[in-house]
């Protein structure tokens, strides 16, 4: 289930240009399972029309002219009591100054003040506005009272000018939504380092043993985590995959700096959940040029890499040992026997076992088919679903470990 799932969220529009990026946003939102209404000033309404909002969350959109209909003296407290955030993108120097002072003189401000539920601000404005004092006291005064404040980003201006200005994309914006929708959720104040990617060994300068992971189900346990709540850090091998917004990146390569980097961030985290692909074998010497082709075909002497998992397991301190460590064993053949025997030896809590050799789960593909073996001898096993959907139920029952 997605963290917007039958969420009610307000979207608060102004007068930019970059309005008709807010459109962008709340189909974003809907899709999700979001019920988003949207308040436009009479600033916005000059670039972007109610209708278009209305088409794509499917609910009205509401203007300056309802403040003064025949619900007006209710409409801006039932909007805001039953908002779970309130977002306002683009959000003007001129209403993030009504904000700051309490002004409530149109339908966004005066239900900006009823509201209660988290303040999320994507400010969008030209040349030298951001940067102005009285812009920054304003920004200052929001977010001593707890108010999100996201971007401006650098950029071209629709003056012409550059600098920063900008309001960030909606896909940014839906990732700081989510995390401001995750506080309060069962990971909440938990550290969780999560592994991802195949790691890469060196050949030659340019070539690398690798593996077939693409790290799409590390990045879906890493944005699980975050809407949890958790503080995530993410150890990542080169991906074509963007990271969740809120999680610490640190990227690696190699089987041995994956090894540094997990013990470093897992000693004092409350769960390991190691679900890259771990290269089990590298070049004993890696070449130091580029190997060519007329020298005839190299001889390649194999060795054993780093094992992540057993170099944790063999934490005597309770301090550098995560409270729960979660594995996961990518198999061919004899797959429960195999990963039952890698929960046991790697004194694991928790592992994910999931058959590679189907054409539908596993590596580069959206969907996985796994069982989830326990410490305590319980198996779970999962339908084919997506990995969004995987990586949920396992943090579901990561955060159930971490009660016990």
């Amino acid at each position: 289930m997605s963290i917007f799932t039958d969420k009610h969220l307000l979207l608060g529009v102004t007068g930019s240009i970059a309005a008709y990026k807010a459109a962008d946003l709340a189909s974003k939102l809907a899709q999700a399972g979001a019920q988003v209404d949207v308040i436009l000033t009479p600033a916005a309404e000059k670039f972007v029309t109610p209708l278009t909002f209305q088409s794509v969350t499917g609910r009205r959109a509401f203007t300056e002219s309802d403040l003064w209909g025949g619900e007006a003296h209710v409409l801006h407290v039932g909007l805001a009591h039953q908002a779970d955030a309130l977002v306002i993108a683009p959000c003007t120097a001129n209403t993030l100054a009504k904000l700051a002072h309490g002004l409530a003189d149109n339908l966004l401000t005066i239900t900006a003040l009823a509201n209660r539920a988290p303040l999320v601000l994507a400010p969008a404005m030209d040349g030298g506005m951001f940067d102005a004092p009285a812009t920054q006291s304003n920004l200052a005064t929001l977010l001593e009272r707890g108010a999100s404040v996201i971007g401006p980003a650098e950029g071209h201006l629709a003056s012409g000018l550059s600098g920063r200005g900008r309001m960030i994309e909606p896909a940014e914006i839906f990732g700081h939504l989510r995390l401001v929708l995750g506080r309060g959720g069962g990971l909440a104040n938990k550290k969780v380092v999560i592994s991802a990617g195949g790691t890469q060994e060196p050949l030659d300068p340019v070539r690398v043993l690798t593996n077939r992971s693409s790290g799409k189900q590390g990045y879906a346990l890493a944005q699980a985590a975050l809407d949890a709540g958790a503080d995530v850090v993410l150890v990542t091998t080169p991906t074509a995959l963007t990271p969740p917004i809120g999680g610490r990146v640190v990227q690696v390569e190699t089987a041995r700096q994956m090894l540094e980097a997990v013990l470093a961030e897992s000693a004092k985290a409350d769960a390991l959940i190691m679900a890259a692909a771990v290269a089990d074998f590298r070049p004993k010497k890696a070449a130091g040029n580029k190997m060519k082709k007329r020298d005839g075909i190299p001889q390649v002497q194999l060795e054993a890499t780093e094992d992540v998992l057993e170099a944790v397991a063999r934490e005597k301190s309770k301090k550098k040992r995560p409270r729960v460590v979660v594995g996961f064993a990518a198999e061919s053949r004899d797959l429960l026997s195999n990963a039952s025997e890698k929960l046991k030896s790697k004194k694991m809590d928790m592992i994910v076992a999931n058959d590679i050799s189907a054409s539908d789960a596993g590596f580069g593909v959206e969907t996985n088919r796994v069982t989830l073996l326990f410490a305590k001898g319980k198996q779970e096993s999962l339908p084919l679903m997506s990995k969004v959907e995987v990586a949920e139920i396992i943090i579901a029952r990561l955060a159930a470990l971490l009660e016990k």
